[in-house]
């Protein structure tokens, strides 16, 4: 079973003006403790995502574990440790098949019945959201409260990872909901390095 760390920041490249920007940002992720990340980019051309993508892997290969958004093709590219889809993205299964066994693969539910048909695949873990209100996605599906956090965990034993929303003042109930790991943008985008050892200290 993948091992998931507790805390799950994801450098969303619209929220910086630059990469060094973003590649700050995460180095101060990397310094407060953080294990994991993943890189998300959903407007950027594949040339300026893969050029980041090889800015953070240069900066921080061997000391995390990067996670590409969507595109299975650019983990490749960047060797990144594994790829993110959500629910119109390719599926599970051709993922899997782009980049085999080895990478992590995570898949995005917001409901029962598509945490159900995700944890019929390979993924190695489930993300379930938006937990909470979010402002960091477009368009965001309904909020499904900290008990939907707790019917994902019923339904799965694969990690489970709760997103959207998730705040210092309410990560402690988000895991005692049932979550493995909860999944960070907006709170973690001002003084990345200090916000990141906060929320480590309170999810222990």
């Amino acid at each position: 079973m993948t091992g998931l760390p507790r805390l799950y920041p994801i450098v969303d490249a619209a929220f910086f003006s630059s990469t060094e920007e973003l590649v700050g940002a995460a180095k101060q992720l990397v310094d407060s403790g953080c294990a994991l990340l993943q890189y998300r980019n959903k407007s950027g051309t594949s040339r300026a995502m893969l050029d980041q993508a090889f800015e953070l892997k240069g900066h921080h290969g061997s000391a995390l574990r990067l996670i590409m958004n969507d595109r299975a093709d650019l983990c490749l590219a960047a060797e990144f440790d594994g790829v993110h889809v959500g629910q119109d993205d390719l599926s599970p299964q051709s993922v899997r098949k782009i980049i085999g066994p080895d990478r992590w693969l995570g898949v995005s539910t917001h409901n029962p019945e598509q945490l159900r048909g995700a944890d019929s695949t390979t993924a190695d873990y489930l993300a379930i959201g938006p937990v909470f209100a979010t402002t960091s996605k477009e368009k965001p599906d309904p909020a499904v409260g900290l008990e939907g956090v707790r019917r994902a965990r019923v339904l799965t034993r694969k990690p489970l990872v709760a997103i959207g929303g998730i705040t210092r003042a309410n990560a402690a109930s988000v895991i005692e909901a049932g979550a493995d790991s909860i999944a960070v943008i907006s709170d973690l985008l001002r003084d990345p390095r200090k916000s990141a050892e906060e929320f480590l200290r309170i999810l222990g």
